[in-house]
């Protein structure tokens, strides 16, 4: 992944939601590989980039909206279009869990005195169905290995894996 976009991310001078807003754009195309590495690279900036960028995302009433994604160049693209539609779905919840909590649980402090440990009764009341309706969202992906042989796919699911190991560190 580019760390010109991450490191761009940290530039007082660049328009975050220009960014984003052509992520989505590319998010909107037809073909599932485009579509793909919109979402990684979205993916990728939620939780490298400069926070500002979350907080963007979270800012917005929708992200991404591709429950309904169907790539129909052919039979690969029927089978991609699934998981389209699942990673889309986890990065909507992982913003509106943001949006919710006000931090992103995979950047939160952790340990003995972390935020989770740390946080009142009302506020962990909170957010544990926001906290399970990411990780839900997460365990939908349901990726297979033989299906890690897509290098996009690959690249989604290890920051996903990586997303469910910080959320459980």
């Amino acid at each position: 992944m580019g760390e010109d976009l991450i490191q761009a991310t940290q530039e007082s001078n660049v328009n975050i939601p220009q960014m984003a807003d052509t992520l989505f754009e590319r998010a909107g195309n037809a073909s599932w590989i485009v579509v793909f590495k919109a979402l990684v690279t979205t993916h990728h900036l939620m939780v490298h980039g400069n926070e500002r960028f979350i907080q963007f995302l979270a800012s917005r009433n929708t992200l991404f909206n591709l429950s309904n994604f169907l790539d129909k160049t052919g039979s690969h693209g029927y089978d991609m279009s699934t998981f389209i539609r699942r990673y889309s779905r986890y990065l909507n919840e992982k913003a509106f869990a943001y949006r919710q909590m006000a931090f992103d649980f995979g950047r939160v402090k952790k340990g003995a005195d972390g935020v989770m440990r740390t946080m009142t009764t009302d506020k962990l009341l909170k957010a544990m169905p926001t906290l399970q309706s990411q990780i839900d969202a997460l365990l939908e992906f349901d990726v297979h290995p033989n299906d890690l042989v897509n290098g996009v796919i690959n690249a989604a699911f290890l920051l996903m894996f990586k997303d469910l190991i910080k959320l459980y560190a």
